[in-house]
């Protein structure tokens, strides 16, 4: 078995023979490295094979690899076990556990010692990404696959294999209206919710293939204006607009409202922490209804990645079906979203990215956010 490691022994099994295990030895050079064996198990070794390896530093090792018996490895490396030797002889799955155990520390060392090279590219590609928002536990989990590979050497191709692993990530959210459906939009307070479902129902009764029969629905009691908004919105677009309190009003007004295609739920906004206002829209979205139901998260590009996570917390309750990323104009720095996106995995379905009813509003497009975050990323 080819195992690249550095500074570190390697066991696997001998898939030739489940009586005998293979163990690597490094060090800088054979014969320090054949000593070493011996010194381990005495001179009735196999040995395998020996070649020099590249150290992440540059450094040169010289790696030999023997076989040993199943038996003499484990009264080596865990002393006399003759009676546990037995049983795990007898029960194959737990030898294979606990070596696999081994070579897990081994590759965490391994994993360290690559993610932590002092003045490696990898460093330096991983610190820009981390500079523009992307979290180091996410940039780990993928750069740590690459151990032992050339484009850990090239900048440039280390930064764009980043980039497309970012684009693999990111999910979307596609538009489906083949059946009457309610979209709820749920969301913090001046994230742009009202504006956005103008956008949307202009698009759906005006913009689509066909004209789809539209209403509005308004659960905000609480907003200062927030019903004569959409109710200006609706006028224009001779749009249906319910305004209604409670569930049972709610549930109502869709029945009343069963022979449209879609209906247009907009909720009051609230903080993170707006427990009263919660439990309200909870029960507005647990409510039967007879259409399918969705439920969008409104949320605004700009916000910081702690506040994100505050957001995200509280209004996953609601089971959340996607992400309507709005704001796209009133910043140009878009690494906390796409950290965000990328930590959650919650599909995006649209941006809005003006102030403009009906044309800024965008279907969710990979390749648009991540032109941005290139565009922030390159300055870098």
């Amino acid at each position: 078995m080819d195992a690249k490691v550095f500074g570190v022994n390697t066991i696997v099994y001998d898939e030739r023979s489940d009586k005998m295990i293979h163990e690597t030895f490094v060090a800088t050079d054979p014969q320090t490295a054949y000593v070493e064996a011996v010194k381990k198990y005495g001179k009735e070794i196999k040995f395998v094979s020996a070649r020099q390896i590249r150290h992440s530093d540059g450094t040169l090792r010289s790696e030999i690899s023997i076989s040993v018996p199943k038996t003499l490895f484990m009264e080596k490396s865990f002393g006399d076990q003759s009676h546990q030797t037995k049983v795990l002889e007898a029960n194959e799955e737990s030898i294979l556990l606990e070596e696999l155990q081994v070579l897990k520390k081994q590759l965490s060392l391994m994993k360290e010692d690559m993610l932590d090279s002092d003045e490696s590219i990898l460093k330096k590609v991983k610190a820009l990404f981390m500079k523009k928002g992307i979290a180091e536990v996410w940039l780990d989990e993928i750069l740590s696959t690459l151990l032992g590979a050339d484009i850990l050497e090239d900048e440039t191709l280390l930064a764009s294999y980043l980039l497309e692993e970012i684009d693999e990530s990111l999910e979307i959210y596609e538009e489906n209206l083949s059946e009457a459906k309610v979209i709820m939009l749920v969301g913090p307070t001046g994230v742009g919710k009202t504006t956005s479902i103008a956008k949307l129902a202009a698009r759906y009764a005006y913009m689509m293939d066909k004209p789809y029969k539209v209403a509005l629905v308004n659960l905000d009691n609480y907003k200062v204006g927030a019903y004569e908004q959409l109710a200006h919105y609706a006028d224009i677009m001779q749009i249906e607009h319910v305004l209604v309190d409670g569930v049972s009003g709610f549930l109502e007004s869709l029945g009343r409202l069963h022979d449209y295609d879609v209906i247009l739920v907009d909720t009051a906004g609230m903080s993170p922490f707006d427990t009263k206002k919660f439990v309200k829209t909870v029960e507005y979205v647990q409510a039967k209804m007879q259409k399918k139901a969705e439920v969008s998260l409104v949320l605004s590009a700009t916000v910081k990645y702690e506040d994100m996570d505050d957001i995200y917390k509280n209004f996953s309750f609601l089971n959340i079906n996607s992400v309507i990323i709005s704001k796209f104009d009133e910043t140009k720095h878009f690494g906390t979203l796409l950290n965000f996106m990328l930590l959650y995995k919650i599909p995006m379905s649209y941006f809005s990215i003006g102030q403009e009813v009906p044309d800024d509003l965008l279907l969710a497009s990979k390749e648009y956010l991540l032109e941005r975050f290139i565009g922030d990323f390159n300055e870098g």
